[in-house]
């Protein structure tokens, strides 16, 4: 009857027929502009045939449609809402045109059927699904609220409460769960799922089940349980203020509750339009987007990588053996080498520890965290050395004695070995003019805790071959990471971006702010900590080591130029949480855990520091002055070429130092602002000094409105 890209239409006996959504070239189904135009013209062939009696649709993929086409997004939700809201309309139409069929279908779901592909089969009269599939409406994990009819429909099957539920949390639904609140008729083996829709079909038709009456029922407002409904917008308050969407999806329901289904579907129209163009919602749609970015270049970096088996890691200890257990638990072969036994037993106990960990987590077995533990070598010689594919150096945190392990252990490895060298602010450059074979070796900077943390920056010095950069990026995926190829340059990315924010953090205390009312506006922007529980959390001692280290890399743009409270608070043995004392107080409950509290000294400590006394700052003011520097340290990176996109800038931070999701990244947040709004914010600071300092680019793109994403 009809054969397009997505979808087709093939006539059954017994005048039923059947729309398969089986997309061309490609594993998996989505709702895309071109799926929605086809399904209007799958819809319009069946009722102009005037013969068929009833529809099934299915899917020839291993899942039925796992949602819409993200790629989309962007420039759709750049619209003015009034656009938006119109184009959803009439996407929205088509849905109504299926659900609005004079006969009876049914949806026969395998797999998942997630956002759009959950919102068309409940345009279908019935739904049957297999026993391991899934549906669920995640939307709200970008920023956004189902815009094709979900929350109009929903609450018609399940009622409000488990809607609410569903639409706030976005996580897909069981078979089981679907099937007890009534928003699928028929759960069967999975293999049963179209024979079942047929049978359910050919009732519907023959009046065994009354699809009329359905839809009859299904097109009046539904109750609303209002203090389930209260309760869940404090709990999403409270969960993330700084993403709208899943309060603004419970205030929907709330006003769809009096209205007929085609009232409530008008009303989540405007809702979704709104919704779209929120920050949230932008910056959060960019982020999968970014997500996707990173996995295919992690793809192209394992074509292009040397053979990986086996690894080595230079120096025990508690990096090490953190390293070592990360290389191991992904399946490679790690030796790990010091010239201290103490050094060894104690990174082995590390990996140990650890392993006991995921063991009591659950996250595997004890024979396999055996077999992890026995697949890590420790040795005090070169042996086996000449066999490692990889080597990760990660001794103490000083140039010479780098250079001179480096030197050494490039003589016991094989030709083709990459070595790295695990740093946060050491140069790459002036590591490898120690070695023979500068084209192998690279920087590999692991963040803290390493079993944890998700970011690796991979670190390219003048010599660097492509393909060695392109092995040590597989390895970091290897190993569970998420690689970001970056130049040589002091602080590398993150470290560097994060410098501009900590020294403007410390300029806003010289210049009187309280350290508590900054914590809680940067807490209040999204960040995970504010910048002074930051230093307690990394240690004063080790953030003045980097703070002057990147400072002098950059010259007077960086320099404080004034006594900071960080250098205070080293000499004052104030080292934060290593010693239970740094900004705040921190002590032991009787668990061990540290626990932070407000300690009475701090306050008049800091007056040491500020000339000029004690002054309020508003949170607006906070956050600009903390923020912009981060921006414009951000954009001088992408111009240098230290990342190759504005891409991989932000989900290093993201990653790397936990800038908030909502906002997107620093280049992200930059084009929220607006370019010529954020050099006129920036040029309101320059007396302040260099950190707020925009670029003649910076300038050049204010003038031309344009974007770091085009």
């Amino acid at each position: 009857m009809y054969q397009g890209q997505t979808l087709h239409l093939t006539r059954l006996d017994n005048q039923l027929v059947e729309l398969c959504f089986d997309r061309k070239d490609e594993a998996v189904n989505k709702f895309d502009a071109l799926t929605v135009e086809e399904l209007r013209i799958a819809c319009k062939t069946i009722r102009d045939s005037g013969d068929v009696h009833g529809l099934v649709l299915t899917s020839a993929k291993d899942s039925f449609i796992v949602g819409a086409d993200i790629f989309e997004f962007t420039q759709l939700f750049a619209r003015p809402e009034s656009e938006l809201a119109a184009y959803n309309l009439a996407q929205n139409r088509v849905f109504n045109e299926l659900a609005q069929l004079p006969l009876p279908t049914v949806c026969a779901i395998n797999g998942l059927a997630l956002g759009g592909g959950f919102e068309v089969t409940l345009a279908t009269d019935f739904r049957v699904l297999g026993n391991a599939a899934k549906v669920g409406l995640p939307e709200v994990g970008l920023g956004i609220i189902p815009g094709l009819g979900g929350t109009a429909r929903l609450p018609r099957l399940i009622g409000s409460a488990a809607s609410i539920d569903w639409i706030t949390s976005g996580k897909p639904q069981t078979s089981a769960a679907a099937k007890q609140l009534g928003a699928v008729d028929e759960v069967v083996d999975d293999q049963a799922v179209r024979q079942c829709a047929l049978a359910v079909l050919a009732e519907a038709v023959s009046g065994q089940r009354d699809w009329q009456a359905l839809r009859r029922q299904r097109s009046l407002s539904f109750a609303l349980d209002t203090e389930q409904s209260a309760n869940a917008k404090a709990a999403v308050i409270a969960r993330n203020p700084l993403v709208p969407a899943p309060l603004l999806a419970i205030e929907l329901l709330e006003r769809s509750a009096g209205l007929s289904l085609a009232e409530a579907l008008n009303e989540e129209n405007r809702t979704f339009a709104q919704v779209a163009q929120t920050q949230a919602a932008q910056a959060l749609v960019q982020l999968f987007i970014n997500d996707q970015y990173l996995r295919k270049k992690t793809r192209d970096y394992a074509k292009a990588s040397r053979k990986l088996s086996r690894a080595a890691v230079l120096g025990a200890g508690i990096m090490g053996g953190g390293i070592a257990y990360t290389s191991a638990a992904n399946g490679v072969l790690t030796i790990m080498k010091d010239i201290s036994q103490a050094a060894l037993d104690l990174g082995m106990a590390e990996a140990g520890k650890l392993l006991d960990k995921q063991v009591s987590n659950n996250r595997m077995t004890q024979f396999q965290a055996e077999r992890v533990l026995e697949s890590i070598t420790p040795t005090l010689t070169y042996q086996g050395m000449d066999k490692v594919d990889v080597l990760v150096e990660a001794v103490v945190e000083n140039l010479a004695v780098k250079k001179t392990v480096l030197a050494a252990v490039e003589t016991q490895v094989a030709a083709s070995t990459v070595l790295t060298s695990n740093t946060s602010s050491l140069s790459i450059t002036e590591i490898a003019s120690a070695l023979q074979r500068p084209e192998n070796f690279v920087g590999m900077h692991f963040f803290n805790p390493v079993p944890v943390m998700p970011l690796v920056e991979v670190i390219c010095g003048p010599h660097t071959s492509e393909q060695s950069a392109a092995t040590v990026a597989s390895y970091a995926a290897t190993l569970g990471k998420t690689p970001i190829v970056v130049k040589d340059c002091p602080g590398f990315l993150v470290n560097r971006i994060l410098t501009a924010n900590v020294l403007a953090f410390l300029r806003l205390i010289h210049d009187g702010a309280d350290y508590q009312a900054v914590d809680q506006a940067m807490e209040a922007f999204g960040w995970p900590m504010g910048p002074a529980y930051l230093q307690d959390v990394i240690g004063m001692d080790t953030s003045r080591h980097v703070i002057d280290c990147i400072s002098q890399g950059y010259g007077d743009r960086m320099l404080p130029g004034f006594t900071h409270a960080v250098e205070l608070m080293v000499t004052e043995q104030r080292l934060g949480q290593k010693n239970g004392l740094g900004f705040y107080r921190y002590d032991r409950d009787i668990k061990g855990r540290l626990v932070k509290s407000v300690d009475p000294d701090t306050q008049a400590l800091l007056t040491r520091v500020q000339p000029q006394g004690r002054r309020e700052f508003s949170s607006e003011e906070i956050v600009e002055r903390i923020m912009l520097p981060m921006l414009i340290e951000a954009a001088r990176a992408l111009e240098e070429g230290i990342c190759e996109s504005a891409i991989e800038i932000d989900m290093a931070l993201i990653l790397g130092v936990g800038f908030p999701r909502p906002v997107g990244g620093a280049l992200k947040y930059a084009d929220w602002l607006g370019l010529p709004a954020l050099v006129a914010r920036c040029d309101h600071y320059t007396a302040l000094g260099g950190l707020y300092q925009v670029t003649p680019q910076m300038r050049e793109m204010a003038s031309n409105n344009l974007k770091f994403y085009s």
